[in-house]
């Protein structure tokens, strides 16, 4: 029997693979420039995308409360808008309710640490002195090396570093802040129009996918958008329950600051996991400049929630939200973390929830169906 020799056609791809794959090897210099430039003008777009799904849900959330019922004429077209502009007046009372609770106390705070410095360092002085550190011959050898230091040269040196600096760190806050506009500016958008680019987007997908690989990919897309959006519902949830406590807390220890420092710790809180402890790193700076003693027992006490939110609040709350078992919430944020950093520690979460949910239907379907079979 003769083999079934491969067609012109196959032979042909095969070699325009490989020339292909040869020409992205020998240039792929320029290629990486050409995709990071294209990466760079689709940043705006990408984030606002990304800024349009957690405002999409206090949207829809007032589209269902205010003005509900009328589908048609001028109550139609007034709620999208009505929608959006609570939505986006309630996001800034609470970053504006945050600013003003901790933004006074964080400046008088720095206001306090500078006015104690020179007499800390004053004494600071007289223990290494009284300590033997800083003897009498130190002193003159120090001093020596400061006259012999060229110092007109050092400053120069140091006033250039400095302004090259802050030359790239202002043109970095420039271009943050333009994308950040735009990206606003095209998630606005995007949420006004989005019934009509949904209705594009299943035209177009009913236009190029088989059927199953539509059912399927539209599955695949419920799914992910149910677990991210519990899991946002899940994660602010726990940030007021987090923020709650440690504000009653302070309150019954006597500490000073609670509402200031319980509104700072629900706001970190968005941050998974970690967010408490970087709210208890300033809440006990801002305390250490009143009474080091109850900075002791306010570290003492961030550590015990700490932990408390860690182990019991964050799983249960955020993992009940999106069905995801307590022990894979923590292994997800411990690798997403190891992974990406604080955005790992956001996003594992949610990616996790959507595996295991299909995984998860997926073997109890196929179990249904061998069951039903026998």
């Amino acid at each position: 029997m003769q083999r079934n020799q491969p067609s012109f056609r196959t032979i042909a791809a095969i070699a325009v693979a490989a020339f292909a794959v040869y020409l992205g090897i020998y240039y792929w210099p320029a290629i990486e420039g050409f995709l990071a430039l294209m990466f760079s003008s689709l940043v705006p777009i990408l984030l606002g995308f990304v800024l349009a799904y957690p405002l999409n849900i206090l949207m829809s959330f007032y589209e269902r409360h205010v003005l509900p019922g009328d589908e048609r004429g001028i109550v139609c077209r007034l709620r999208p808008v009505v929608s959006l502009v609570a939505a986006l007046v309630t996001l800034v009372i609470i970053v504006a309710g945050v600013i003003v609770l901790v933004v006074p106390q964080l400046i008088d705070c720095v206001r306090l640490l500078m006015d104690e410095l020179p007499v800390a360092l004053t004494a600071l002085g007289a223990w290494l002195e009284d300590a033997g550190v800083l003897t009498p011959e130190t002193i003159d050898a120090a001093t020596e090396s400061l006259e012999a230091f060229d110092w007109k040269t050092g400053v120069g040196s140091a006033a250039s570093v400095i302004m090259s600096g802050v030359v790239d760190v202002l043109a970095r806050i420039a271009s943050g802040t333009a994308n950040f506009v735009l990206a606003l500016v095209f998630a606005l958008f995007v949420l006004l129009s989005k019934k009509r680019l949904a209705e594009q987007a299943n035209l177009v997908m009913e236009r190029y996918l088989p059927e199953r690989a539509l059912a399927r990919l539209r599955y695949v897309l419920g799914v992910a958008d149910d677990c991210f959006h519990r899991f946002l519902v899940g994660q602010c949830t726990e940030a007021v329950i987090l923020g709650v406590l440690c504000a009653l807390g302070m309150v019954v220890l006597g500490l000073p600051h609670p509402m200031m420092i319980g509104a700072l710790t629900a706001f970190m809180a968005l941050i998974p996991i970690v967010g408490a402890l970087l709210s208890g790193v300033i809440g006990a700076f801002l305390i250490l400049m009143e009474s080091p003693v109850q900075a002791l027992v306010f570290l003492v006490f961030i550590v015990v929630l700490q932990q408390l939110e860690g182990d019991f609040i964050y799983p249960h709350v955020v993992g009940s939200s999106i069905q995801l078992p307590g022990i894979w919430v923590l292994a997800a944020v411990t690798v997403g973390g190891g992974a990406f950093g604080i955005l790992g520690m956001f996003v594992g979460v949610p990616l996790a929830a959507i595996a295991y949910r299909l995984l998860r239907n997926d073997v109890y379907s196929k179990q249904g169906a061998g069951s039903c079979s026998s």
